[in-house]
């Protein structure tokens, strides 16, 4: 009786929820509908069991949707996972009040009083929105929700190979290594495409010119040396004629030098001695002693 009693149970509860027209199910081509308006929104799986035993409840919640004012629907991050990273589900079931575009997450009781409470007194006041930069509508979640997307479909392909092809699991990882490299090198060879389009490299220069333009480049190197050798031996002759005048011009002042010294030495012994025998007035003396 029990398998039965379930099986009714879960038969009841799909038919409420297909009839339940508040009810809004949301996926990856109508999520952006909760960016208009105020919502309560629902994160779940089916194989989750606090999901399952949140299921009643919020549907029953989603009854006084017309009441309260506002929308109630629920995700299903088996089907959409783009948006369990678009809105960073990490534990399930996830529930976000939205209004306007700005999104909060509930994090209070999950019974249906707790839910009309929250939204009729507005204690979603109180609770501070998700940033800018982490919000669902942003450029960089888009992004994060594509590579869950991308996520998802190599786990579906992993299991498709393995389950239905019957291939161990190593030939599925080495399939999915050699896959890498095959893309990682296309996108490679599209970058440098790319960059070779905006940023084109120069021409290439003929090796016999590089090589006529390094036989001149030594060339003038050569000749610049000899400029300076040369340069640097008329300094140096310059110099030596400058020097060997400078040593003439003193030899010929010591010599200069010595020369008055000996007059002045002769004039000095000549005044001592007298006049000498030779001289004229001496002959006149003696001549005239004679007479």
């Amino acid at each position: 009786m029990t398998p039965i009693r379930n099986f009714c149970f879960v038969a009841s509860l799909l038919f409420t929820i297909v009839n339940c027209a508040p009810l809004k199910v949301l996926d990856e081509q109508n999520w952006d509908e909760m960016l208009n308006g105020e919502w309560m929104v629902e994160f779940y799986a089916p194989w989750c069991p606090a999901c399952r035993a949140l299921e009643p409840v919020w549907v029953d919640f989603a009854s006084w949707s017309d009441d309260l004012g506002i929308k109630v629907g629920h995700v299903d991050v088996t089907t959409s996972p783009g948006l369990s990273g678009r809105f960073m589900v990490t534990a399930l079931p996830t529930i976000y009040h939205v209004k306007n575009g700005v999104f909060r997450q509930y994090r209070g009781t999950r019974d249906k009083d707790e839910f009309i409470s929250f939204v009729e007194e507005k204690k979603w006041e109180q609770v501070e929105p998700i940033p800018g930069w982490k919000s669902p509508s942003s450029i960089q979640m888009s992004i994060v929700s594509g590579f869950f997307k991308l996520s998802m479909m190599l786990r579906n392909i992993h299991t498709q190979i393995t389950e239905e092809h019957g291939i161990p699991y190593w030939g599925s990882y080495l399939l999915f290594a050699l896959a890498t490299i095959i893309v990682g090198a296309v996108l490679g060879l599209v970058l440098v495409f790319l960059i070779d389009c905006f940023y084109p490299a120069k021409v290439a220069v003929k090796r016999s010119d590089l090589n006529k333009a390094s036989k001149q480049n030594e060339k003038d190197d050569d000749d610049e040396d000899i400029l300076d050798e040369n340069t640097q031996s008329e300094g140096k002759d310059e110099d030596d004629e400058f020097s060997q005048s400078e040593q003439d011009e003193a030899m010929a002042d010591e010599g200069s030098q010595d020369d008055e010294e000996v007059n002045e030495k002769n004039k000095e012994e000549t005044a001592e001695e007298g006049p000498s025998s030779s001289s004229p007035d001496v002959r006149k003396r003696r001549s005239r002693k004679a007479d």
